[in-house]
């Protein structure tokens, strides 16, 4: 996974205000969704963070092969309670 495809709302440190801009937990500045990441990044999982995801298209959605059926998912979705995630770092 590179750092370079993440936004502030990949961090677990990310707290979303609108869906435009958050509150960075680490510093406690208001940041905006879309900008550079900083070195303190902790990646949360979603789908598109998941070795079973898939086949994506332009879109970003994707197959999940991580569970009994294969089907279509988003990869923005949230994993944090996904029984089959396994991050592909």
């Amino acid at each position: 996974m590179e750092k370079k495809n993440l936004k502030h709302d990949d961090c677990r440190n990310f707290a979303a205000v609108d869906a435009a801009k958050g509150i960075c937990r680490k510093s406690n500045t208001m940041i905006f969704t879309d900008t550079e990441t900083c070195e303190q990044l902790v990646s949360i999982p979603k789908c598109k963070n998941c070795s079973h995801f898939i086949d994506e298209n332009k879109d970003r959605i994707g197959t999940c092969a991580g569970l009994e059926k294969n089907s279509w998912t988003y990869g923005e979705l949230l994993a944090v309670t996904c029984e089959g995630y396994h991050s592909n770092k």
